[in-house]
């Protein structure tokens, strides 16, 4: 009896999951054939920027993000790409008045948050207004917010201006309480990505190179600030190194917004401005509608151009095989370096780079399908948020290489680390080893044991060796010789605006720029279009593929709190396999 219930459960839980995931599926087709036809704009309508998911480089065609609702935890991303283009779009449209940013935090590094204010800056020349409001300001958003001309806040709400930070967390005395003895491997003075394991708090050459990208970050961003807002650079560094602003009257008090006020006194002056009576409701069009709007000017500039310039992008971790949507594979990327190659109709590359590195095999693979495509066509990076070590294995052998003065680059060295876990096994788990083999050295790597010298000698003569082969490949492709580059080495890492000084990169820009450099390389000048690689995923593949894996990742988040980078950091480490050429550490700038 009570296995014919549990049968009978087993089953009504079956056809319940599948009608679920029926129902799921329709939705979806209805969604993603709907966001396919035009969306009617309203006259006197406003373009509301929320940017309250993480934005990703690429708009998602994941299911979710078509539904428009949250599923365990699973919310989506918006695009830097489509983020900009509804910008551009709203400039040109007669129908959008102004842009309304209603912000509380923005989840997007440096670089991406550049390129979106710089796109804010643009639309102004168009005669519209923007218009900021938020109950709390974080100090991404307020960097956006910065160019509004109107800036609410909340009378009971907070600003944040109190300048970056950057934590590192240790685990040496985990690691010891565990009888864990990291056996580490490096080269590069600057090389910190293993002191996590080793030390318990920062060596002084990270702290030396942390504080310098970091404060030249800073600097940049005050200033910007400054210019937007009428004030001094020295004004906005007192106020932000004191910490004076404190809650929505300090930050009227200082200049740092316009307005101590509600969300309803901002909509009112939104109608006011775009000329909707009091009593009517004002149209508040949001970013996933309006990315489907298609203008008729738009409609008339498709052209029949056949040139094409390829964008290919990295994004996330590199590591060896086919690799995910969320990092970089060698394999899927060198497909789609030689796909870029060998079709006549493209004339240019553009590689879009927001990677902290990883496997150096693997950067070393798709380094070389980045020097056969260079001597077909043109090849320019673009550098995200993070282009470092691995990721700047990527740019180096480039023709041009662009990056913002925010970028985080650099990073140019090697790691590797092997765990001996012999003292875990007996001492906490009671376990022991033992061992046949056919050679002396048959069961190296193992994790088992304690590495003999002659071992550890092995190791770092490998290490070493790829990190000459590092420094040579970027002294050719820098134009400099392996000495003076290597001044700039020993895995240092430097804003965009020191890599810039320092020659590792050549201009300052955002992917427009990278665009327009390469075409003018290709010499087809404005006559042509883009092509993204690689290939994206259609609905089934996000439905059914890595749908399942984003799902448990937003519920571990949502579950771990503010353990849950702590978790990433482990999930990092597991995935530290072969040498490495990756950033230092996880940065996170509050």
């Amino acid at each position: 009896m009570l296995n014919f219930l549990k049968y009978v459960l087993a089953t009504l839980l079956g056809l319940f999951i599948f009608f679920f995931i029926g129902i799921l599926i329709l939705f979806g087709i209805i969604a993603s054939t709907a966001s396919k036809g035009e969306i009617e704009i309203a006259e006197n309508s406003v373009l509301e920027l929320k940017l309250n998911k993480p934005i990703a480089e690429r708009d998602p065609q994941g299911p979710f993000n078509e539904l428009g609702f949250s599923f365990a935890g699973f919310s989506g991303t918006d695009g830097l790409d489509q983020i900009k283009a509804s910008i551009r779009k709203a400039a040109k449209d007669d129908n959008i008045k102004g842009i309304f940013l209603n912000m509380t935090v923005v989840d997007a590094g440096m670089a991406k948050l550049e390129e979106i204010r710089n796109e804010l800056i643009e639309f102004k020349k168009s005669g519209k207004f923007i218009v900021s409001y938020g109950d709390i300001t974080s100090e991404k958003a307020y960097y956006l917010a910065s160019v509004a001309d109107k800036i609410y806040l909340n009378p009971m709400g907070t600003l944040e201006f109190n300048g970056i930070s950057s934590e590192v967390f240790f685990f040496k005395g985990t690691l010891e309480k565990l009888d864990i003895k990291p056996q580490i491997f490096k080269v590069g003075e600057f090389k910190s990505a293993v002191e996590p394991f080793i030390l318990e708090e920062m060596s002084e050459a990270n702290r030396t190179q942390m504080t310098s990208f970091l404060n030249s970050i800073n600097d940049f961003q005050l200033q910007n600030i400054a210019k937007a807002r009428g004030k001094t650079y020295e004004e906005l560094k007192n106020i932000s190194e004191n910490m004076l602003v404190h809650n929505a009257e300090d930050a009227k008090k200082f200049g740092l917004i316009t307005d101590v006020a509600y969300y309803s006194d901002a909509i009112a002056y939104l109608k006011e401005q775009a000329g909707v009576e009091e009593k009517e409701k004002l149209g508040l069009v949001k970013l996933s509608e309006y990315k489907n709007a298609v203008l008729e000017e738009d409609e008339e500039d498709e052209g029949s151009s056949k040139n094409r310039i390829a964008i290919i992008y990295a994004d996330g971790d590199i590591v060896d095989g086919e690799g995910k949507d969320d990092n970089v594979g060698s394999l899927r990327f060198a497909d789609a370096l030689r796909q870029a190659r060998t079709d006549e109709r493209i004339k240019a590359v553009v590689l879009r780079i927001n990677s902290p590195g990883g496997s150096a095999l693997a950067s070393d693979v798709m380094w070389n399908e980045i020097q056969l495509t260079k001597k077909e066509k043109p090849v320019i990076a673009s550098m995200s948020d993070v282009a470092a070590s691995g990721g700047y294995y990527l740019a180096m052998g480039c023709d041009t290489i662009v990056a913002h003065p925010n970028t985080i680059t650099g990073s140019i060295g090697v790691f590797g680390i092997v765990p001996n876990l012999q003292g875990f096994f007996n001492n906490k788990l009671g376990i022991t080893v033992d061992r046949v083999t056919t050679g002396k050295y048959s069961d190296v790597p193992t994790v088992s044991r304690p590495m003999t010298d002659f071992e550890k000698q092995v190791v770092q003569r490998e290490i070493d060796k790829i990190y000459e082969e590092f420094t040579r490949k970027a002294a050719e492709g820098r134009g400099m010789t392996q000495e003076q580059l290597k001044q700039f080495a020993s895995g240092r890492v430097w804003s965009g605006i020191e890599a810039q000084k320092r020659n590792l990169v050549d201009v300052y820009g955002g992917m427009e720029k990278a665009i327009e450099i390469a075409a003018a390389k290709a010499g087809i000048a404005d006559d042509y279009k883009l092509r993204e690689l690689p290939r994206r995923k259609s609905f089934f593949e996000e439905l059914f593929g890595d749908m399942g894996s984003q799902v448990r990742e937003r519920a571990v988040k949502a579950e771990l709190g503010e353990l849950y980078p702590m978790y990433k950091m482990y999930k990092k480490v597991q995935s530290l396999q072969g040498i490495q050429a990756r950033l230092p550490y996880e940065i996170s700038i509050q």
